[in-house]
């Protein structure tokens, strides 16, 4: 051993250099420590531009430095925060520069949970939160569609499913099949390609994206972020069917119908005869009952409108528009009893029965519409109510029991009630002409 002297002081031990001591320390401490799994709480995450990650572990008592650098990030299959309980994996060094001891981590798992289910609910959460799940953005899937799109494996069960029940339910129904892969590296991309390809693709009406039943790694592409957004952002209503009954991604909250099998997909995404028959006599009816309540409820305002001591010199008149509302509600029931007719014995040509129901049923409201305002025109014409809000009058006997509508119905001397839209007042008639016209009054008098 030899001895050191430094100002006075002999130090019979060796004097190491800090770095010496350092060295030492990390030595111990990887050979001690090469591999350990280490629980604790995040905290302080932070991740570098470069893509490292750093943060520490706590638990009640102390706090350890924990480093994943980029290659060992990626893996990570779920995000990292503050807050969140972890078991890492990874050795017990020291970083020179600082002396510090920190764990440098290689492995991540979630503490009570695996890492994709962990990472599953994070991205729920999320989406959730910027309302892609929400009901009122979900489209309502066309009645009959001509053409549909299916983003799937062009080799597994799903598509031969999925065939085997449009062909039987109906065999003019065009498919546009986009061939995907479902599970594994890339599958997520190309189910994303897919949903585009087909979104821009003219005529097709609704999309079916889905496979068969798996684990959570088989069916993991369907919960991944890029799918998800894909779904929300098509233009044409989106059917998730993947899976069994059981199985739920990501994929099916965000779309806008949920299929527990792609079997069950294809029996949503088009009626059976029975259906739409059934869901067009429904509109058909329904349209019928709008149409005769509201004819009926304007009759009842004309009949109303025709007992009021205003309107009794009309009677005539008003009867004959009551009679012309009639005729048209019993010619649209007609109408409409015979194109349900047709419909139900014409199930093969459902389409075009429909087509033509349509066009009667517009056509049968708009002759009601035009009845109404007919009606309505009429009625203003006819109503004295029209004639005293331009600022003439009536002119009542009898103490406004009854209408002098004609010269000859006053005499000189006799006490009248005259009646503007706003008020009315007392008169007594002086003199009486039944030889002067009204018009001469509005006429010039010549040179």
């Amino acid at each position: 051993m030899v001895a050191t002297k430094t100002e006075g002081l002999v130090i019979k031990d060796r004097v190491y250099a800090v770095s010496e001591v350092t060295e030492i320390v990390k030595t111990a401490l990887e050979v001690a420590l090469p591999q350990v799994w280490v629980e604790g709480e995040v905290s302080g995450y932070k991740k570098a531009a470069s893509g490292h990650v750093f943060f520490s572990l706590k638990d009640e008592k102390s706090v350890i430095k924990a480093v994943l650098w980029q290659s060992a990030a990626r893996k990570v299959a779920f995000d990292l925060k503050d807050g969140l309980k972890v078991v890492c994996r990874g050795k017990v060094s020291v970083y020179e520069p600082r002396g510090d001891y920190q764990l440098y981590v290689d492995q991540v798992e979630p503490k009570g949970k695996g890492a994709l289910q962990l990472r599953f609910e994070q991205l729920k959460e999320k989406l959730r939160a910027e309302g892609l799940f929400d009901e009122a953005r979900k489209r309502p899937l066309p009645l009959r569609p001509r053409t549909i799109g299916v983003v799937t494996s062009p080799t597994g069960a799903a598509v031969r499913d999925i065939l085997r029940v449009l062909e039987r339910r109906y065999a003019r129904l065009h498919v546009v099949i986009y061939p995907a892969r479902v599970q594994g590296e890339g599958a997520a991309a190309e189910i994303v390609e897919g949903i585009e390809a087909l979104g821009r693709r003219p005529g097709i009406e609704v999309l079916i994206v889905g496979r068969g039943g798996g684990s959570i790694e088989d069916l993991w592409a369907f919960n991944e972020e890029p799918v998800a957004r894909a779904i929300a952002r098509s233009p044409v209503p989106v059917i998730s069917a993947v899976g069994h009954e059981v199985d739920f991604t990501v994929a099916d909250f965000v779309a806008d119908l949920r299929a527990p099998t792609p079997s069950a997909a294809a029996e949503m995404v088009i009626a059976t005869e029975e259906a739409f028959v059934e869901r067009i006599d429904g509109a058909t009816r329904r349209l019928a009952d709008l149409l005769r309540y509201g004819l009926r409820d304007r009759r009842g305002e004309v009949d109303g409108l025709a007992r009021n001591r205003i309107f009794q010199n009309f009677q005539v008149r008003l009867a004959n528009l009551a009679r012309r509302v009639d005729d048209l509600e019993t010619r649209g029931r007609n109408i409409l009893r015979a194109e349900r007719q047709a419909l139900a014995e014409q199930k093969g040509a459902a389409r075009l029965a429909a087509e033509r129901l349509a066009n009667v049923l517009v056509r049968t409201v708009g002759e009601g519409r035009s009845a109404w305002e007919r009606l309505t025109a009429s009625l203003n014409a006819l109503s004295p109510l029209g004639v005293v809000k331009k600022g003439y009058a009536i002119v009542w006997k009898e103490g406004g029991l009854r209408l002098a509508g004609r010269i000859e119905d006053v005499e000189p001397g006799e006490t009248v009630t005259v009646s503007y839209f706003k008020g009315e007042f007392g008169a007594r008639v002086e003199t009486v002409d039944r030889k002067k016209r009204l018009e001469s009054r509005f006429l010039k008098e010549g040179p």
